[in-house]
């Protein structure tokens, strides 16, 4: 949601979810999930191998020699931590079990016939740009109830449950609601992800410039970048249009406070079109109008993340995977930094250096794979000290295991992430309505390019985007969630 596009995050990539989320993320449509998945017949479906017994070192009662099959998305993080770090670390917990690995730009496209074959896979990164819909999944019941997991022991100190070894609001995070009216958890979402407004600290130093914390600062600034040459602001409108809807509705949360975001994810009526919305939309519009480029609608986020690399962008949205997927791109002595989004009116509910953070990165265990047991196991690896230590040296990135990356010097733009994260103090938040309904999201990222590239104006933004949260309010086949 991400979200780290092939793209996002999605924290949609990441994202979020997503980190979400994804962290995540894009603008293209996720591919929802067949109708056959929820309706395959038993023939059809995975015989489940027995458990094993449950010991102090197998709380999860894994069947020690019972394959476990590993489909990692290719994106900003790569695949090498899991083929260098969590999965040999399944394989010390259990030699006797063959770790399968799979690596893919497009999870869908490569897991709906296997949902649909009654066939999935026992663990799956669910991001990029075609990503599964969670919340479909979750209706399907294909998604694992993680209960278990986080009850159990960590692999580091067994006298602490997993939980509480993550920082808080992970759990809840990838709760969902069920159809019996309950709540509980199917996703884990792994990185840290802090989402802001990236520039290259060589670029602003050669030039005496300081990133800006007010509006009239910012609209200065890419004035006087504009006056350089130099493109001052821009987002990737092809596959990245999320990027740019969190910039605006991170204004509305400084505007309006956080049950503006609260309100959305919910699908209160009218809640795109609260006063902070659309003046988060009319701000982010002139900036689109003014110091943006129109030719980026039409380009990938890698093609702007490149211009940025070489000179010709100031300004750009994105979540803290940014500076490892464009590593081999970005020259030396670049020096990415993250800025939080500006405070637009002294107003505002939210200081200036509150920020979107949250976990990212959705990763899911197969309910009705041959060894979902095995796949929650695997989760609890990655949930170790070494697990998330690994990812951090690998990819560079903060985990939601915190002392995984205890003395880790991280590269200067997760840096300046991590430490823009602790400015914002209490000032933290997040969304979730994109995980939640993907429908939303595809509207949201359409109607973010009209507005930023000039075909619609603010009143048409809103009204655009909540038709389709009325419409799937209204609709009873859809799942509602609640924050």
């Amino acid at each position: 949601m991400s979200i780290t596009p092939e793209q996002p995050a999605a924290l949609d990539r990441r994202t979020v979810l997503r980190r979400a989320a994804a962290v995540g993320m894009l603008a293209t449509p996720a591919i929802g999930l067949l109708s056959a998945c929820a309706t395959s017949g038993s023939d059809k479906e995975t015989e489940q191998v027995a458990g094993g017994t449950k010991s102090a070192k197998n709380p999860l009662g894994v069947k020690e020699d019972a394959a476990i099959e590993v489909i990692i998305f290719n994106g900003g993080y790569g695949e090498k931590y899991a083929t260098d770090v969590h999965e040999p670390l399944y394989k010390t917990a259990f030699p006797k079990s063959e770790v399968k690995h799979q690596a893919t730009q497009a999870v869908s496209t490569v897991l709906q016939p296997r949902f649909a074959g009654g066939n999935p896979p026992e663990f799956v990164n669910n991001s990029g740009e075609k990503f599964l819909d969670f919340g479909a999944l979750v209706n399907d019941g294909q998604l694992q109830d993680l209960t278990e997991l986080w009850d159990a022991p960590s692999v580091d100190d067994p006298s602490k449950k997993v939980r509480d070894t993550v920082i808080p609001g992970v759990v809840e995070q990838g709760m969902f609601n069920t159809a019996d009216g309950g709540r509980k958890p199917f996703v884990l979402y792994y990185v840290s992800t802090v989402y802001g407004i990236w520039y290259s600290g060589k670029l602003f130093k050669d030039n005496g410039w300081t990133a800006p914390t007010s509006w009239e600062q910012f609209k200065a600034l890419c004035e006087q970048i504009k006056a350089k040459g130099i493109t001052p602001y821009g987002y990737a409108g092809s596959n990245a249009a999320y990027y740019q809807w969190n910039v605006i509705l991170t204004q509305a949360a400084k505007i309006g406070g956080t049950d503006v975001l609260k309100n959305i994810d919910n699908l209160e009526d009218g809640a795109w079109k609260q006063d902070a919305v659309k003046q988060a939309a009319e701000a982010w519009a002139e900036i689109g109008a003014k110091y943006s480029d129109k030719s980026f609608e039409g380009l990938k986020h890698t093609d702007v993340q490149l211009r940025q690399n070489q000179g010709k962008l100031a300004f750009y949205p994105s979540g803290d995977w940014l500076e490892n997927e464009q590593k081999k791109d970005t020259p030396e002595g670049f020096t990415y930094q993250l800025m939080p989004v500006p405070g637009l009116t002294a107003s505002d509910k939210l200081p200036a250096a509150a920020i979107r953070a949250a976990g990212g990165e959705g990763y899911f265990v197969s309910s009705k794979s041959k060894n979902p047991r095995g796949g929650m196991e695997y989760m609890r690896q990655m949930l170790s000290k070494a697990g998330a230590r690994g990812f951090t040296e690998t990819v560079g990135a903060a985990t939601v295991v915190p002392a995984g990356s205890e003395g880790f010097q991280f590269p200067p733009g997760v840096a300046s992430a991590q430490a823009a994260l602790k400015a914002a103090g209490k000032d933290v938040f997040n969304m979730l309505f994109d995980n939640w309904y993907k429908e939303l999201d595809t509207e949201a990222r359409t109607a973010t390019n009209e507005l930023m590239f000039g075909r619609i104006n603010a009143d048409a933004f809103v009204e655009r985007i909540q038709k389709r949260a009325d419409a799937i309010k209204k609709d009873s086949s859809v799942t509602k969630f609640k924050r």
